[in-house]
């Protein structure tokens, strides 16, 4: 493929979130030579943003691709360049070229991604190729998985991994909803990086967790053995946060839609880092079969410290695949410790309740406590 069109394909696979970590560090090279077309990838990025929400699906995407080319046209016209007072006809000759040459290769990046072939991960505005394997575990299960390179994946219930069926590129990528523990093969010609809620985690050979349903506020990260590097996802200039055995990073979903939002904002040429909140913690052993409480389900063991009742029903509805309704907003306060291993629902309910008092009914899947 020749320079050029190796060049906008990669920016076109990077707009859609589908690049590799090896075509990201090849679209980086062939960007860093040139500081005019850097300037033009971060405004298509800006502008991409700007229009993707109107395109929530594949069949959308040719609907509105007149309206969507039309709009990014338009914005690349007024924004890439600006008349500057003071300099010579010949420089604004060859910056008209530029544009016209900008324009052009808007136009041909946004053709490229209308016809890239991809699928919808169900629920989610997110492409993916049509060579992605999907994982799941329902509420109420947990399953175990060999990946393609000899790895291992423990999916806690309610989780989904996604990832190429082959492996077949220089970097082993998986995408996470949910919960998931990886035992992963070394093989430090091929790193292996996990993708959730808008960080990515690099390793080369290690035992991790890593937690991040839709819900949760953090994004969690346990590391039992090897290293890992932290990252926000698509942020070339922030130093990897490093994690070691028996260490946990806790990050802020907050704080990372904040940078994202400040990245969106600041100069097209700026190389600033956007901070994030994190804080690592040392792992919690105090499970009386001496294992991290953030790893005990793969042991199929529910292990709660200092929980509030609404933060345990919400690991109890996965658990047991139920729905848990609150009555009365002071009971979401009463706190547990305990584990459960071999209980059923019923079981696990009663013994809650010689430790807090409380009321439940249950019907069917649904529990209803109240004072």
């Amino acid at each position: 493929m020749p320079p050029s069109n190796q060049l906008w394909y990669l920016m076109a696979r990077s707009l859609s979130g589908e690049t590799t970590m090896e075509e990201e560090q090849e679209l980086m090279g062939l960007l860093e030579n040139d500081f005019s077309l850097q300037q033009q990838y971060d405004l298509l990025k800006r502008l991409w943003k700007k229009t993707e929400n109107e395109i929530p699906g594949t069949g959308n995407i040719l609907k509105n691709s007149d309206k969507n080319i039309s709009r990014i046209l338009q914005l690349a016209a007024s924004t890439a360049i600006q008349p500057e007072k003071g300099l010579p006809p010949a420089y604004f000759r060859r910056r008209r070229s530029k544009i016209l040459y900008f324009t052009g290769a808007v136009t041909m990046l946004i053709l490229a991604i209308i016809f890239i072939p991809w699928q919808r991960t169900p629920g989610k505005n997110i492409y993916l190729a049509a060579n992605t394997q999907m994982l799941a575990a329902q509420n109420g299960s947990r399953s175990k998985t060999i990946l393609p390179d000899g790895s291992t994946v423990w999916l806690n219930a309610g989780s989904k991994i996604y990832y190429n069926k082959d492996f077949n590129g220089k970097f082993r990528e998986i995408k996470l909803e949910g919960e998931a523990f990886f035992d992963v093969q070394k093989n430090p010609q091929k790193p292996f990086i996990v993708h959730t809620s808008g960080i990515d985690i690099k390793v080369l050979g290690t035992a991790f967790n890593v937690k991040s349903y839709p819900s949760d506020k953090n994004v969690e990260t346990t590391l039992l053995r090897g290293l890992v590097q932290v990252t926000r996802d698509n942020d070339v200039a922030q130093k990897p946060i490093f994690l070691h055995p028996n260490e946990k990073i806790i990050i802020s979903k907050k704080s990372l839609a904040e940078a994202e939002d400040l990245a969106e904002k600041m100069p097209l040429n700026s190389s600033r880092s956007i901070p994030i909140v994190f804080k690592i913690t040392h792992l919690d052993s105090t499970s009386n079969k001496g294992e991290p409480v953030e790893t005990a389900w793969i042991n199929n063991r529910l292990i709660f410290r200092g929980d509030n009742f609404e933060e345990l029903a919400v690991k109890l509805e996965r658990w047991y695949n139920v729905s848990i309704v609150f009555e009365n907003e002071k009971t979401k306060q009463l706190n547990f410790t305990g584990s459960f291993e071999t209980e059923t629902v019923e079981q696990a309910f009663a013994a809650l309740k010689t430790a807090a008092t409380f009321n439940y009914t249950m019907k069917e899947n649904n529990i209803f406590i109240s004072p």
